[in-house]
């Protein structure tokens, strides 16, 4: 199933996520790395300040795994809503949103 997800950021844990997500820590999980890391190159920060992206995930309940090992560390109210194909959304790219605001010259904030 692929899935539109809308969550808010965990500031305090942002510099973490970008690390992992550029260090190829993250992409390295396996079932789902690289779909996560593919998802946050997807993502954008909405006008509202939500990061919305799509999410392919087989899971019995939507991105369990993902949650369980990603997403529930670095975000927080994560609604999904299952949809047909990826989609794309208005906003910031989210990984170049990290890298402005939480990466000083190549070192996290």
């Amino acid at each position: 199933m692929i899935y539109h997800v809308r969550a808010r950021l965990r500031r305090e844990h942002a510099d973490e996520l970008h690390r992992r997500l550029t260090d190829g820590s993250i992409a390295q999980q396996r079932p789902d790395g690289a779909e996560i890391v593919a998802s946050m190159n997807r993502a954008v920060v909405a006008a509202n300040g939500s990061i919305e992206w799509s999410e392919e995930c087989y899971c019995a309940s939507p991105l369990h795994h993902e949650r369980s090992t990603v997403l529930d560390r670095h975000f927080e109210d994560i609604t999904t809503e299952s949809i047909d194909a990826h989609g794309t959304y208005e906003g910031q790219p989210f990984m170049t949103y990290l890298r402005d605001n939480f990466v000083e010259s190549g070192n996290e904030r």
